[in-house]
């Protein structure tokens, strides 16, 4: 079984926590028994997460050798210009070594759903939307990559992971979906 999921601002990619006080987990949506995230998104990032109850298929779609591509749109403090792309494009270099080429384009706002709680909006500060397709998947890279080349990660949304895209669901909605092909 795989699951498509719209994983909500502010929620964890598990179905426990320990902290106090408990944070929002994947509990709290109904998904079904013995699912298990294929992948994770940060606690403040939102957007497609793909769940499972079949192992082969979880180190299919997060195995970095199967480079599975992962697009995001990603809102960012500044006005990109085509150095700052291309530094993406041909991978950023952060602290743990550079990152591996990505495909990094300026888009229109995108129409999305409102983040509660809304971005920090600042009259004096601009603000862009890129969308970014990264074939590995280190600790908070992308937040990592547009902060190294100057743009700092305002609002991070994954929108597709492989062939599966998140469509028009909505957060904290979820459904079955078809299974990738073995390769």
């Amino acid at each position: 079984m795989l699951i498509a999921f719209n994983k909500p601002y502010g929620v964890l990619c598990q179905f426990t926590d320990r902290s106090t006080p408990p944070r929002p987990t994947l509990a709290s949506f109904g998904l079904p028994p013995a699912v298990y995230a294929a992948g994770r998104l940060d606690f403040d990032s939102e957007g497609l997460l793909l769940l499972t109850d079949d192992g082969a298929l979880a180190n299919r779609l997060t195995d970095p050798r199967h480079k599975q591509p992962k697009t995001y749109w990603v809102q960012v403090e500044g006005t990109p210009d085509d150095a700052q792309l291309a530094a993406l494009c041909s991978g950023a270099v952060l602290n743990d070594g550079p990152t591996l080429p990505a495909q990094a384009r300026l888009i229109n706002i995108p129409s999305l759903w409102p983040r509660d709680p809304p971005v920090r909006f600042r009259k004096t500060v601009p603000d862009a939307w890129l969308e970014l397709t990264i074939h590995e998947g280190r600790n908070r890279q992308v937040r990592r990559m547009t902060a190294a080349v100057g743009l700092p990660t305002l609002r991070l949304v994954r929108v597709a992971v492989g062939r599966h895209a998140l469509g028009d669901q909505r957060p904290g909605q979820w459904q079955a979906v078809a299974d990738m092909p073995s390769s």
